[in-house]
């Protein structure tokens, strides 16, 4: 038995156990409609803020933030602005593509005025460029002015590429963004499709449209345009001059492919509002008893923010993104962790470090922000454990460990998840990636190691495949739309059980004689051996 289930036991009669009506009260609150869907800058998100210092206050938690507050401002700059069409021109004639049913699109930088005349359209396959696999799929070619067309994901049909069917950071959108931007591209549009994406068109139309937030842009490059593009939109523009979008893709997963000029131009124009607006991260510090390892941190992160309203809607319909299961569940379990450890009768050896992230819909912006402004050096950060969406249907068998394999904190998972008499497996959506879609992500580039899980699929008095079910109507019915709502008959048994996981792992590594390391060979582990010389 862990020494930390131990202690666990040995304060039960002391600390109230985290149950269901505790998470349940702080999701009432903060999925309610007086929030407004907790939307980057908006007066929801300072009630939220000021909810969460309150609450690490009232436990008696100390002010987390670089200068000594609860929160730490973290400046956006909040751009709003789409065209209304995009004219492809070819020498048989024109297409005009419309926002919304053919493509989204936005600005690429923070300015007033995008403007695109006749700019050519390149198809670059899945835009990656990675050594280590000996893969590049821009070959040198100058795509400066450029406006590329990108393959949604990355390459799954050869399992010694890529990972296989399990995404990599290679197959993210701001990924492909950041490529097209360093080539000196004008422009950037990826392929949606649900299989390649792991979510519908309305997950795009929703988070893409309305007020899209950034952190300031930095001196360099930047992309005129940045958008999405239909399955249906990238066939019609491809026919207008023969080309074969089926034989195109199947060559894109070569390492011979080389970009292929599509003989189309694109061009729009449009305003955009451009706002500086102010968010910030609410963090709360439990100081860790040991002398010498109290310098050094277990971080918590939940993301408190969520899409909030969206515009135009119609007399009665519901415009709110509450954002219950995305993210006021991981917010919620955050502070029923940090109400227990607080309440332990010694706090444990390192301190914890309790982060209610800002902005993560918008591309992982607050954590970006915590991680380059850290109250302590990255080197001393122990662990990050990331809660974002919790179980709402029942107890498994199973926990589903996203990026099994990657660190020392998988053996730590298994040993606690056999003591709750459950198994730990993989990630059943891991071509989906996951890893990279969420707070820990950020951590992990700056060389923490990190952890992010949750139920299975294995449902205990269900039969096979219902949990996978579940998943995937949540995900095509709910996830970012205004239903994901509180509801009643949700059963948080399972959710209950993930939380005291967390709980019982972040006791695990703040008592540890020694910081979790990187699997030998991680892709983040050259990262972290250079944050420990610092």
């Amino acid at each position: 038995m862990l020494p930390v289930v131990c202690v666990l036991l040995a304060a039960a009669p002391a600390v109230k156990p985290i149950e269901a009506p505790e998470l349940m009260g702080h999701m009432r609150f903060l999925a309610s409609d007086l929030l407004e869907g907790r939307g980057p800058a908006s007066e929801g998100d300072r009630l939220t803020q000021q909810y969460l210092a309150t609450q690490f206050e009232a436990l008696g938690l100390e002010p987390g933030a670089p200068d000594g507050g609860w929160v730490q401002p973290v400046e956006l700059v909040g751009v709003t602005g789409h065209p209304e069409t995009l004219t492809v021109q070819a020498p048989s004639g024109a297409l005009r593509l419309k926002f919304k049913d053919d493509f989204i699109a936005l600005a690429g930088h923070q300015r007033r005025d995008t403007s695109l005349e006749r700019a050519e359209l390149v198809f670059v396959g899945y835009g990656i460029r990675a050594p280590e696999y000996q893969w590049d799929d821009f070959k040198g070619v100058d795509l400066k002015g450029k406006v590329l067309v990108v393959m949604n994901n990355d390459p799954e049909d050869d399992p010694s590429l890529f990972a296989g069917r399990a995404r990599l950071w290679y197959g993210r959108w701001d990924y492909k963004y950041e490529q097209a931007r360093q080539l000196g591209a004008a422009g950037c549009l990826i392929i949606h499709t649900t299989p390649s994406a792991g979510y519908p068109w309305t997950v795009v139309q929703t988070s893409w449209t309305g007020e899209q937030f950034e952190l300031p842009l930095g001196p360099g490059p930047t992309l005129e345009l940045k958008g999405w593009l239909t399955e249906l939109a990238t066939r019609q523009v491809m026919a207008l001059t023969g080309k074969d979008f089926d034989a195109l893709r199947a060559a894109a997963s070569s390492r011979k492919f080389t970009p292929v000029p599509l003989g189309v131009t694109l061009s729009t124009s449009f305003p955009s509002v451009v706002a500086k607006k102010t968010t910030g991260n609410v963090l709360g510090l439990l100081r860790g008893s040991d002398p010498t390892l109290r310098q050094e941190v277990v971080v918590f992160t939940a993301h408190h923010d969520h899409l909030g309203k969206r515009q135009g809607g119609a007399p009665g319909e519901d415009v709110i993104y509450n954002g219950a299961v995305d993210n006021a569940s991981g917010v919620a379990s955050m502070l029923a962790i940090a109400r227990f450890m607080s309440a332990l009768p010694k706090a444990p050896r390192r301190s914890v470090l309790f982060a209610a992230v800002a902005a993560e819909e918008q591309g992982l912006l607050g954590s970006q922000y915590l991680v380059e402004h850290l109250p302590v050096p990255e080197g001393r950060i122990a662990a990050d454990l990331n809660i974002d969406g919790l179980n709402v249907w029942g107890r498994t068998r199973d926990v589903s460990v996203i990026g099994l394999g990657k660190s020392s904190l998988d053996a730590l998972i298994v040993e606690l998840a056999h003591a709750q008499g459950r198994t730990v497996k993989p990630d059943a959506l891991s071509d989906r990636g996951f890893f990279y879609r969420s707070d820990q992500f950020n951590f992990a580039k700056h060389g923490v190691p990190s952890a992010y899980f949750s139920s299975g699929q294995d449902f205990i008095g269900r039969p096979e495949g219902w949990g996978r079910a579940q998943r995937e109507k949540w995900e095509a019915t709910h996830y970012h739309q205004p239903s994901d709502e509180v509801r009643d008959d949700w059963d948080l048994s399972g959710a209950v059980e993930d939380v005291r996981l967390f709980l019982e792992l972040g006791l695990a590594v703040a008592n540890a004689p020694a910081m979790p390391v990187w699997t030998k060979g991680d892709e983040f582990e050259a990262a972290r051996k250079k944050s420990l010389t610092r």
